[in-house]
């Protein structure tokens, strides 16, 4: 053992006495003020005398130590029953908040399911099939609008060809009309000739 050590025990062992002479020192009436009732049974034990296997204590210790112990008693049973009060109040909470949890997760689910659900046409459905029906709405529209242009164009394909054919018609109804023209206008010479030849036949 190093000298640290022996005095570490040196100290102890001082203040170990210092106590022991400070409760030696101490008066039956301070003793018995002492909050720890252990403390005041070992204090009366201590002091009492002794007549063969008896202890012999003073009445006015008992009567101390009764009153002293009653009071820690009835102490021990008012904290007892404020903390049943307060447990009681706490069972109250809890339930009080157990409610309050129930009726938010009933709020929850019922925010949820409305949440979930959409009104479409007057009718109730899930998001998923709302948006099923979007799409099958969007899908069916995509192929009307495919379905018209595609009969447009063949439209637009038909007036184009039509209209090349018409200008083509009017081109060989106006050569027709044309070369009709010029027939008509030579036997209209053929005849003004003949006509002439006649009226030069006629004078001689």
């Amino acid at each position: 053992m190093n000298f640290p050590n022996y005095l570490i025990v040196f100290i102890s062992i001082l203040s170990f006495g210092f106590i022991q002479a400070q409760e030696d020192k101490m008066t039956a009436a301070q003793a018995l003020k002492q909050e720890n009732i252990e403390k005041q049974f070992d204090y009366v034990i201590l002091k009492s005398g002794k007549f063969q296997d008896y202890k012999v204590v003073k009445r006015f210790w008992l009567d101390k130590l009764k009153a002293n112990t009653i009071d820690s008693i009835n102490t021990l049973e008012s904290k007892l029953t404020a903390s049943n009060q307060n447990i009681e109040k706490q069972k109250n909470t809890i339930k009080e908040l157990q409610e309050s949890l129930t009726t938010t997760n009933e709020n929850l689910t019922s925010v949820t399911q409305e949440k979930d659900n959409m009104s479409f046409m007057g009718m109730d459905m899930t998001k998923s099939s709302y948006k099923t029906t979007m799409w099958a709405i969007v899908g069916l529209l995509i192929a009307l609008l495919a379905f018209f242009i595609f009969k447009f164009k063949n439209s637009n394909t038909v007036t184009v060809q039509a209209k090349k054919a018409l200008a083509e018609i009017e081109v060989e109804f106006e050569d027709h009309r044309r070369r009709a023209l010029e027939r008509e206008q030579k036997v209209m010479r053929k005849l003004q000739d003949e006509i002439n030849k006649q009226r030069k036949a006629g004078t001689k």
